[in-house]
């Protein structure tokens, strides 16, 4: 077994990229700004075979971007996906994450309402996600309460990042949220995660931190 000569971080990552773009090669399923994106969920996830089921838009990228430059809000279903947004990534930004689950009394507003808590907090967080982000790694009921809510007239969010994973609604959660018209980010059938979700995010981050700003198309 050889071992490849990368050590440090940096040297990694763009090994990493250039692995990546040697077994996808073109034409590739993204192009441009896309493609960045799509290459961090391969690398995030280890997994080449992603991106038959990526769906990335140019308006969710522009309308990503916009958000994290004047400094939005990026909410999280779990804490873990917060977690994966470094704060030298954000805090430049002005940008702000804050993960529902761990909302103060969510568990009793969920055991008041009769739902689970991350039903209780969509619903009660849910006018606040205009035109900020809204990343959901983990829980499909989570993305299915934001389309309800959505469809009911509430103002949408300027990205929703939607890469929920599992076996129990989690691909049919992506599969309505790749139906809607609102600006979204998923991963088709059962894989996901809050890793790939927010890795989705640090590219858009990455983006904004360079001053870079897409055109909505």
């Amino acid at each position: 077994m050889q071992l490849d000569p990368a050590t440090t971080p940096e040297e990694i990552e763009a090994r990493s990229c250039a692995i990546i773009d040697a077994e996808i090669s073109e034409p590739r399923p993204f192009s441009g700004l896309l493609w960045p994106v799509a290459r961090r969920c391969v690398h995030t996830l280890g997994d080449t075979t992603i991106v038959a089921d990526l769906r990335l838009s140019s308006l969710g990228l522009a309308a990503g971007v916009a958000a994290l430059s004047r400094g939005c809000t990026v909410y999280t279903d779990t804490c873990m996906a917060a977690a994966g947004l470094p704060l030298r990534r954000m805090r430049p930004l002005g940008v702000t994450v804050t993960p529902l689950m761990a909302l103060p009394d969510l568990e009793i507003v969920a055991r008041r309402r009769g739902v689970t808590k991350s039903r209780a907090a969509v619903e009660v967080m849910a006018e606040r996600f205009e035109g900020q982000i809204v990343v959901i790694g983990n829980a499909p009921t989570a993305l299915m309460v934001l389309m309800d809510v959505l469809a009911q007239g509430t103002p949408a969010p300027a990205l929703i990042v939607g890469m929920p994973v599992g076996f129990v609604n989690a691909a049919q959660s992506k599969a309505l949220l790749n139906k809607s018209p609102w600006p979204h980010f998923t991963l088709l059938g059962r894989k996901g995660g809050s890793a790939v979700a927010a890795a989705c995010v640090n590219a858009l981050a990455e983006m904004a931190l360079a001053g870079i700003r897409p055109l909505q198309q």
